[in-house]
């Protein structure tokens, strides 16, 4: 489902699953600790903290990545009890 939440879009499954928004140099992908860490090696040449990754906006976004990333989330949200 798509929704906004903190202000941003959001898609939601059992939870919050990814978070994204676009800002003035880059587009912030957004999710969460384990999405991040799940992916770090390929995240490696982005800025990323916990649970962001930064995509700047003079190269592309790498979207097959940005797929992988949530598809992760949705197994990972799917084990939780419905909410």
């Amino acid at each position: 489902t798509e929704k906004i939440s903190y202000g941003i879009p959001t898609f939601f499954y059992n939870g919050n699953l990814v978070h994204f928004a676009a800002f003035k140099a880059h587009v912030g992908f957004y999710p969460g600790a384990s999405g991040i860490a799940a992916f770090l090696p390929e995240l490696s040449g982005y800025a990323i903290s916990k649970g962001t990754v930064r995509f700047p906006l003079n190269t592309p976004v790498p979207l097959a990545l940005l797929g992988k990333i949530t598809t992760f989330r949705v197994q990972e949200n799917s084990r939780r009890d419905a909410t």
